[in-house]
């Protein structure tokens, strides 16, 4: 019998990796220690910007005295205002309350053998929604009414993506199904609406909506301007996750379709019960794709005079006591790290999802 054929030592682990790919020649080793040297340097550079110079300390325009050196105290300053933006203070227990139940549901959802999970699911799909758009908007039973003119920072970007995300499901998987359709009306007409709406860039959609949409309305019906931003997302984001749906719907084969008519199930049962569990399942890497670009594409509301977090942080280093090169580069690295970090763990959330239904399906087969 032949002997195991093992690699050698000295090309295993991490000196394997840098001897493989970094030092494999000396022309090769010659670029590699200039490039590296070059990224110690700038890493340096950036340490000592980020951290040695930039001001801690304090929590007032005074402790920055140095306008180029980064501003934290800006930040820390301004932290209610990045998290709810003009939100009156003494109703911010509202949004906290909301959002708090909020994850709270999507933890007990995460959780495998939690008993009740399809009501759950129900409630935070159906419910939930309305629930919290009328804890913040508030005006009925009690609560102070909010106009949305005052709704700002993180608070914002949450509500916007995670509404749009919603009616933007849903409407999406109607259209996928109307889309395979066999009445050639309805598929024509959702083929129709998908292509167009695809084909529009996000801004001129944006502005089409907030200027036009009112033009449209009965006189006694007015829209403010958050509804529209919302709208014209709902539009968008609704056609893309149509053909991410759809393209789960494909990839299933037609033995699927034939064992849910077997079984007895109608046209409704087949697809709620057999198909879409499977085709949702599919397409996840997709639809979490656009939910992290609806994610950052809030960032354009600050175009129509809505102010996200991005937003904020703008409006909040145009203070006149604020001014400086280093409060402003302090906000934008706040906002970059953020979403970088907020999107990060949106996709290993995705990641991990994926393999758990990976492996659910392969042990149903």
């Amino acid at each position: 019998m032949a002997s195991e054929l093992r690699t050698p030592a000295a090309h295993r682990g991490l000196s394997g990796w840098l001897r493989r790919n970094l030092f494999s020649s000396w022309w090769n080793a010659a670029v590699s220690l200039v490039l590296l040297g070059l990224l110690a340097m700038l890493a340096v550079r950036l340490f000592q910007w980020l951290i040695v110079d930039a001001q801690w300390a304090g929590s007032s325009p005074s402790a920055c005295a140095d306008t180029t050196s980064l501003c934290w105290p800006f930040v820390r300053a301004r932290w209610p205002q990045f998290l709810y933006g003009l939100y009156p203070s003494e109703e911010v227990w509202r949004v906290n309350l909301g959002l708090a139940a909020g994850a709270l549901l999507g933890a007990a959802l995460a959780v495998r053998r939690m008993p009740g999970r399809r009501w759950i699911a129900a409630f935070l799909l159906l419910a939930y929604p309305p629930l919290a758009w009328w804890l913040f908007r508030g005006g009925t039973w009690g609560l102070t009414p909010v106009e949305t003119s005052l709704w700002g920072g993180f608070f914002l970007t949450l509500v916007v993506t995670g509404s749009v995300f919603w009616v933007s499901l849903l409407a999406g998987v109607l259209l996928a199904l109307g889309r395979q359709s066999r009445l050639a009306l309805v598929r024509q007409a959702c083929t129709v609406w998908i292509e167009f709406w695809r084909a529009v860039p996000v801004l001129v959609l944006l502005f089409v909506v907030i200027i036009m949409l009112p033009l449209f309305l009965p006189a006694n019906i007015e829209i403010d301007q958050l509804g529209r931003a919302m709208i014209a997302f709902a539009i968008l984001m609704s056609t893309y996750l149509a053909e991410a749906v759809r393209g789960g719907l494909q990839s299933l084969s037609a033995g699927q379709y034939e064992a849910a008519r077997a079984l007895g199930l109608n046209w409704r049962q087949s697809r709620l019960h057999v198909v879409l569990p499977q085709a949702l399942a599919v397409s996840l890497p997709q639809i979490t794709s656009n939910f992290i670009g609806l994610f950052k594409e809030t960032t354009v509301l600050l175009v129509i005079g809505l102010f996200d977090l991005l937003g904020e942080v703008q409006r909040a280093a145009s203070d006149p006591q604020w001014l400086g090169t280093g409060t402003t580069a302090a906000g934008y690295i706040f906002v970059a790290v953020f979403f970088w970090t907020a999107c990060f763990c949106l996709s290993r959330a995705s990641s991990r999802l994926e393999r758990r239904m990976t492996r659910y399906r392969a042990a149903a087969t």
